[in-house]
C-alpha cells in the first residue's frame, strides 16, 4: 500500500510518495534516493531558523569538527539537519509543529528515526532565532556526552594517490 507523507521543514508541503527503498549500508545512514529532488528543493527554501543554524553553528565543519549535511533523505524522511558520523538529526520546529496532527506526525517521525538508531535533537525557531549560543551548546554537549567517534580528518581535494610533489 501506497500512503502519502508529507515532507518540509515545517512539517507540511510537498507530498512524496512513502518508500521503504532507501539505501542501509553503514555509509549511507538510510539515504532514500528518491527523496532527492525535494531534499534539493528544501535547501534552496529554507527558513530563516534553519539558515541561521546553518550559517553560525553546523556549516563547514564547525560543530567540533563533524560534517552536517542539510535537508538530508533518510529513511521517508527529510532531515532539516543531520551528521552520518554521530547518527545525530537536528531538527528545528516552526510555529506549525505546535498543532496536534504536526506533533503527532513529529513523534513518529522521531520514533521511526530512533528505531533506526539516530538521535533527534529539537530546537523552535524561536530558540534558534533567539538563543543561538544556548543552541549551539546544548548541540557541543549533546556530542561531547555521546561522541563515540572522532570528527574524521578535513577531506583532502586535488591530491592524486601515487603522484610525486615536485
Amino acid at each position: 500500500m501506497i500512503s502519502i507523507e508529507k515532507l518540509s521543514p515545517a512539517g507540511g508541503g510537498k507530498g512524496v510518495e512513502k518508500d521503504t527503498n532507501y539505501m542501509s549500508n553503514e555509509n549511507n545512514k538510510y539515504y532514500n534516493k528518491k527523496l532527492q529532488p525535494f531534499a534539493k528543493a528544501l535547501r534552496s527554501d529554507m527558513t530563516k531558523a534553519e539558515a541561521c543554524l546553518w550559517k553560525y553553528v553546523l556549516k563547514a565543519r564547525m560543530m567540533k569538527g563533524y560534517q552536517f549535511r542539510r535537508q538530508r533523505p533518510v529513511l521517508n524522511y527529510i532531515a532539516d539537519f543531520m551528521c552520518k558520523e554521530l547518527n545525530l538529526i537536528i531538527e528545528v520546529d516552526g510555529i506549525t509543529h505546535t498543532y496536534e496532527v504536526v506533533a503527532q506526525n513529529d513523534e513518529k517521525r522521531t520514533s521511526d528515526l530512533e528505531k533506526h538508531g539516530f538521535t533527534v535533537l529539537r530546537f523552535t525557531d524561536e530558540e534558534v532565532l533567539q538563543q543561538i549560543d544556548r543552541v549551539f551548546n546544548s548541540i557541543a554537549n549533546w556530542i561531547e556526552t555521546n561522541a563515540t567517534v572522532p570528527p574524521p580528518g578535513p577531506r583532502q581535494r586535488g591530491k592524486r594517490k601515487g603522484k610525486i610533489p615536485e
